[in-house]
């Protein structure tokens, strides 16, 4: 093996680890994945057990050319590329180096500690979710988006169930008896799956955004199964009065998710209604909301009940996993094929991805979450690479 600057290119050695966070099911790679990286003369170094939460067995991987390693500390020690799916966990941080490149979910304007400990680290960091393509959509997050708005409605279904400590309400009602009334507040790739879910569950469905135009063409998109409503204040307090459940759907791309519901809201909801937050990662857009996991998925504040989750694609994790590495192979390809920063350098969607570099936030809603300076990410590339700054 190779042991190349991250910034110089020569990237050879791709990493991943196995998944530690909580309830994390997923895998970064698929021996599909593998193989494509191989033939493309790279070495793919597989932390044993990785894919086995999902049935992707090591021998599958090291038939389509991975190599398997005893632990983590062996992947982070070879590998320059470390991919993942979920926001390293403490012990992982601990073994970065500025010579790896991390590209994973990060979810930073959330995670003050996490940005902090990775500035630290030296590494170069590439979040998922901050990706952009040609159009300005987010590639690497809508595959997840698509997964959690689908299971949020399917959440909320179970989590209504009385075993479970809902009200005991059926989605879809029953003959002569009405079904539950689901409020989506955001008509993003999440909300806008959710309530495809939870309409085609039979519930009644209204979806709230700030986008006259979005709203314009969900209309069309939904055939009129929901109702659409803009997203006053008022109009959100209304929908709240009515609401079995309310599906906390909106983003900010890199930032902090905004408030949409405080706890003096709560008060306007039925007892034992379900609140499902599902920008959980970037901080939640309920303020009673505190991450979550799936072993223990639901809180109780002033009589409502809140389901928050923090990595809810992980309930189905091998689709989750086929998914994700539909979406971010490519990115890893060009990544690993052309360096980290001829690729960043050639892709303005790609290093939009770019939120630590050379010690420093190089995104700019990331920076304003932390109240940090950020610095312009090709700034930084120039800085890693002992390079002057640009006269």
């Amino acid at each position: 093996m190779r042991a190349a600057s991250p910034i110089l290119g020569d990237m050879t050695v791709i990493g991943v680890p196995r998944e530690v966070k909580a309830d994390e099911y997923r895998v970064a790679l698929t021996p599909s994945g593998a193989r494509e990286l191989a033939d493309h003369g790279h070495t793919v170094l597989l932390e044993a057990g990785a894919g086995a939460a999902v049935g992707l067995e090591d021998g599958a991987y090291v038939e389509q050319g991975a190599q398997i390693v005893a632990d983590a500390a062996a992947v982070f020690e070879q590998a320059q590329l470390i991919v993942k799916v979920k926001e390293p966990q403490p012990q992982e941080v601990a073994m970065l180096r500025p010579r790896h490149t991390l590209f994973a979910y990060l979810h930073l304007a959330a995670a003050p500690q996490l940005a902090r400990s990775l500035m630290a680290s030296g590494a170069t960091c590439i979040a998922f979710e901050t990706v952009t393509d040609a159009r300005g959509r987010l590639p690497l997050l809508a595959p997840m988006s698509e997964i959690a708005g689908r299971l949020a409605a399917q959440a909320a279904a179970f989590m209504l169930e009385r075993p479970h400590g809902g009200r005991g309400v059926l989605l879809g009602g029953a003959p002569g008896v009405a079904p539950a009334t689901v409020i989506v507040i955001g008509a993003g790739v999440v909300g806008t799956h959710a309530a495809k879910i939870a309409a085609g569950l039979g519930a009644e469905v209204w979806i709230y955004d700030r986008s006259i135009d979005r709203l314009r063409e969900l209309e069309g998109q939904l055939g009129g199964r929901c109702q659409t409503r803009f997203a006053t204040t008022l109009h959100i307090e209304a929908g709240l009065s009515a609401a079995d459940v309310v599906i906390g759907a909106v983003l900010v791309p890199g930032a902090r998710a905004p408030r949409v519901v405080t706890r003096t809201e709560l008060s306007l909801m039925r007892p034992g209604a379900l609140l499902v937050d599902v920008s959980i990662d970037q901080g939640g857009c309920f303020e009673t909301s505190r991450p979550t996991t799936h072993s223990d998925p639901v809180f109780e504040v002033d009589g409502v009940r809140h389901y928050c989750v923090a990595n809810m694609p992980s309930a189905a994790p091998l689709t989750a996993t086929h998914a994700l590495k539909n979406a971010t192979l490519p990115y890893v390809l060009a990544l690993a094929d052309r360096g980290v920063a001829a690729a960043l350098r050639g892709d303005p969607g790609l290093m939009a991805g770019l939120n630590v570099c050379a010690s420093r936030i190089t995104c700019v809603p990331v920076a304003e979450a932390l109240d940090l300076e950020a610095v312009a990410p090709r700034d930084a590339l120039r800085a890693l690479a002992g390079e002057p700054a640009a006269g």
